[in-house]
C-alpha cells in the first residue's frame, strides 16, 4: 500500500464514519455542529484534559471559530464541562464530562451495516462480516492515540 492508497483509504472510511453517524441535533441557536469538528476536538479533549480552547486550535489545527464552536456544542450535549483556569480567570478549562451524555450514547449505539453496505454496494453478509472483521483489527491497533505518535 502507497501513502496516497492510505490516504484515500482513511478519507474512505471517514466518509462511511459520518454515514452511519446519527444526524446531530440542533443547538439551543438553531444551528447544527459539525459532527467533523466536534469528533476532532472531543478527541483531542479526551487526549488533553483541562485543555484550553487555543490548546485545542494548536493541536488539530482547526480555526478558532470552529473549535469555540464544537466545544459548545459538545458542552450543550453534555459530553464536555468546562470550568474557569485557576491560573487566568479569563480562560476555560475544557475536559470529558463525567458521565456518559445522551448523544454519546446514541453515536455508540449507532450501527455502521447500512453505510457500509452502500459503500461496499452489496449487502452479502459474508462481504460485510469479512470488512467489519478487518476494521475491527484496524481499530484495535491504529487507536486515536496513534496519531499523537507520529510527530512530537
Amino acid at each position: 500500500m502507497t501513502p496516497v492508497q492510505l490516504f484515500l483509504l482513511g478519507r474512505t472510511l471517514m466518509k462511511i464514519g459520518e454515514e452511519a453517524l446519527p444526524e446531530p441535533p440542533a443547538s439551543a441557536g438553531g444551528q447544527r455542529v459539525g459532527t467533523r469538528a466536534a469528533l476532532v476536538v472531543l478527541s483531542d479533549v479526551l487526549g488533553h484534559p483541562d485543555t484550553s480552547v487555543s490548546g485545542i486550535v494548536t493541536r488539530t489545527g482547526l480555526p478558532q471559530s470552529q473549535v469555540s464552536g464544537a466545544v459548545a456544542g459538545l458542552k450543550e450535549a453534555g459530553s464536555v464541562v468546562t470550568a474557569p483556569d485557576p491560573a487566568d480567570g479569563r480562560r476555560q478549562l475544557i475536559r470529558r464530562a463525567a458521565g456518559i451524555s445522551k448523544r454519546v450514547a446514541e453515536v455508540r449505539a449507532a450501527p455502521i451495516d447500512g453505510a457500509l453496505s452502500a459503500a461496499l454496494g452489496t449487502d452479502d453478509p459474508q462481504q460485510l462480516l469479512a470488512v467489519t472483521e478487518a476494521l475491527d483489527v484496524l481499530a484495535r491497533h491504529l487507536t486515536p492515540e496513534a496519531v499523537g505518535r507520529l510527530r512530537p
